[in-house]
């Protein structure tokens, strides 16, 4: 039980501290150096313009997905509540937070169940990759998605997050082949993701050999975990360490793009930094198949229920918008049109 306290204790200081703190990484996620070609003569119908994709056999109205964000407190409970009904509303994904600590104490997993919210979204079960290499199997993972109800397993990789945490899991040695175990056991797909530095083209190749359904890249250019772990920490020295790392990372345009040429059939989750509709596009044309916001749907949904609502329609708009003066009347024509670089 204490270790459990201590790590809901950790999941309420994620909240606040990115919630209250600037912990926005200085890199930028690298979208500003592409542009569209404006077409001015679209040969569309701006109300036929269709948003909607086909992601691991599930059909989204938008090709967004509500980014893996928390779980395992009360005020967790009613963020992921609230995310997830918007979610059924609107017809997009959902990723839970990591559920280890619904793992370690039975009576916190209720904080992640949102089935009832939102019966038929794509929705996403989380747990760090580096627990495998601490005991945990596939019985842990296959416990996580069955409490869900979920559609695939996200498992993150967080090794500079770990390393800075105090008490944190550092032994990574081996753990691309439990990640392979666990994609060839597993009864629903497995999706890799980082959570702010990026996935190189290395690792992108690694991951693919190990069977992994989906990559999200969780570029630099948004939330960095090293300032979050420096908010928490007491440590003067290990403040000055995180901080340090600020601007750590692969941006999330460069990753898409790594990965993409490395794997052409590889599906991809574009996150990190991204904050609207036209960035979404821009993923989408470099490459990614979905896109995936985080921090400001937690701002939202800690305000109100009509806020994450009102965040959605306007990113959709932005995205629709965008596909209409490039001439793309669907998420296929827009992969096809061209991305400019400055």
């Amino acid at each position: 039980m204490p270790h459990t306290k201590k790590i809901s204790s950790r999941k309420n200081d994620h909240i606040r501290i990115t919630l209250e703190k600037d912990v926005v990484s200085r890199r930028s996620n690298g979208l500003e150096r592409y542009y569209f070609h404006h077409c001015a003569l679209p040969d569309l119908d701006f109300n036929e313009v269709d948003t909607g994709v086909i992601f691991l056999n599930k059909h989204l109205k938008i090709p967004l997905l509500i980014s893996s964000l928390t779980g395992g407190t009360s005020q967790a409970l009613k963020l992921n509540q609230v995310l997830a009904s918007a979610a059924q509303n609107h017809g997009i994904a959902m990723g839970v937070g990591s559920q280890r600590i619904g793992i370690e104490n039975p009576r916190l997993m209720h904080t992640f169940k949102v089935r009832q919210f939102a019966p038929d979204i794509l929705l996403f079960a989380n747990l760090g990759a580096i627990q495998l290499n601490y005991s945990y199997g596939i019985e842990h993972c296959q416990k996580v998605v069955d409490a869900l109800e979920a559609d695939a397993l996200i498992l993150h990789l967080n090794p500079l997050q770990e390393v800075l945490q105090n008490g944190g899991n550092t032994n990574f040695k081996g753990l691309l082949l439990k990640i392979e175990k666990i994609c060839r056991t597993l009864t629903v797909p497995i999706i890799v993701k980082e959570v702010g530095w990026g996935i190189s083209a290395e690792v992108a190749t690694q991951l693919s050999s190990a069977g992994v359904a989906a990559i999200d890249v969780a570029g630099a250019g948004g939330t960095s975990w090293s300032e979050v772990e420096k908010y928490r920490s007491d440590d003067e020295t290990m403040q000055r360490i995180a901080e340090s790392f600020r601007d750590w990372g692969i941006d999330t345009a460069t990753s898409i793009k790594l990965v993409r040429t490395t794997l052409p059939r590889m599906a991809i989750i574009a996150s990190g930094g991204i904050t609207n509709g036209i960035e979404i596009a821009k993923c989408i044309a470099l490459g990614a198949s979905i896109a995936g916001i985080g921090r400001r749907f937690i701002q939202a949904a800690s305000q109100s229920t009509d806020a994450v609502d009102g965040l959605i329609k306007e990113i959709k708009m932005q995205l629709k918008i965008c596909m209409f003066v490039v001439g793309a009347k669907d998420i296929l024509g827009l992969k096809k049109i061209q991305l400019y670089e400055q």
